[in-house]
Order: structure tokens, then sequence, then C-alpha cells
């Protein structure tokens, strides 16, 4: 019995360093000024290979996305699962986020909060908001629980407090692709954590 060969010809490019690449643009150039002809030469590869590869450019762009929040912004998700309440968990979501956003070497601030600043598409736009409220309302019900267990003050906001918490991750993110470095992201970080009502 024969085995029959694949169909077509192999891709010659790695794949996931490819996406790595589209990464890197799309979170220092937003999804409006990236272009298929700047996808393809960072990526070291011709259209019809992307297209065959990815899709369209909104089909690597979404697959970007879910690749930047498993990799660059799990530190996020992280925090909240691997502190013991709900309030040093954010706090530590804060200070992860003073120091990823402003990591040499790579492009400043969140992917998800920058790509689509000045976007056309309203696909796009309307994914990444998603994305954000998403992560707001999960902020949300973490604060109601501790309220509603006693680990956090009666008289707690949990809706203002996770508003805003994001405000201030977003804030954070463009403060840091204007410059602000790790220290000056850490003071926000400490200031946001003495907003909130204090335990008693």
């Amino acid at each position: 019995m024969t085995t029959r060969a694949p169909r077509g010809r192999p891709r010659s490019f790695d794949r996931e360093a490819a996406l790595a690449q589209a990464t890197t643009l799309f979170w220092e150039k937003g999804y409006e000024a990236t272009s298929i002809a700047d996808l393809t030469e960072v990526m070291g590869i011709r259209a019809p290979s992307l297209y065959a590869a990815f899709g369209d450019k909104r089909a690597l762009f979404d697959e970007v996305v879910a690749s930047y929040q498993q990799t660059f912004g799990a530190f996020s998700s992280r925090a909240l699962e691997e502190e013991p309440t709900t309030r040093a968990g954010i706090a530590r979501l804060l200070r992860e986020a003073a120091r990823e956003y402003s990591l040499p070497g790579r492009p400043h601030g969140c992917l998800i909060v920058s790509a689509a600043v000045n976007c056309g598409s309203q696909g796009v736009r309307l994914a990444l908001r998603e994305i954000r409220n998403a992560a707001i309302a999960e902020l949300e019900r973490r604060i109601a629980a501790a309220v509603e267990c006693g680990e956090e003050p009666a008289e707690s906001d949990p809706a203002a407090l996770a508003r805003f918490t994001g405000a201030v991750i977003q804030g954070m993110s463009q403060q840091a692709r204007d410059g602000a470095d790790r220290t000056e992201l850490e003071g926000v970080a400490e200031a946001a954590m003495r907003a909130w009502p204090p335990r008693r």
C-alpha cells in the first residue's frame, strides 16, 4: 500500500516566526497603518503565501490578537489567578503592566489598547472593544465576589473600581507609547491602588 503524497508545495517558511513578526508590526503600527506589503516584507514571504497560510489581513490580525493574549498579554490573568486576594491580584496586574508595557526591544504599550487607534475598520474596533470590555467585566465580577465574602469593604463599588482599573491600564499603555518608563508607570500603579477603599 502506498502513501499518497500531500498535494501542493510545502510551505517554505516558519509559520510561527512569521506570526511573531506580524504581531510586532501590528503592535507597533496598528491595524489601519499596516499594509499587506508591510506584512510580506517583515514576514519574509510573498503575498500568495500569506493568503494561503493566514487568509486575508483581518484573519491574520485576529490570529495575532489571539496569540498576543496567550503570550504577551497573559500576565494579567496570571496575576488575578495566582494572588490570594482580588486586591493583591489587581495590584500585581498593574505592577506587571508597568513592566510589560515598557520593556525594551519590543513595541511599548498594549496591542489590544492601541491597535485600533485611528482605525477605519468597524469590525476591528468592535472586536478589540469587546476584549477590553470583557476584561473590565471580569474585574467587576472578581471585586463583587470579594465584597460579598467580606474580603473587601461593603461600601466598595465593584463597577466603579473595575472601570477605574481599566482606565488606569489603558492610560498606562498610552503613556508607555509616549515614552513613560517602568519607574514612572509603577508610580501610577501604586497611586491607583491608594484610591481603593481602605480595609477595616
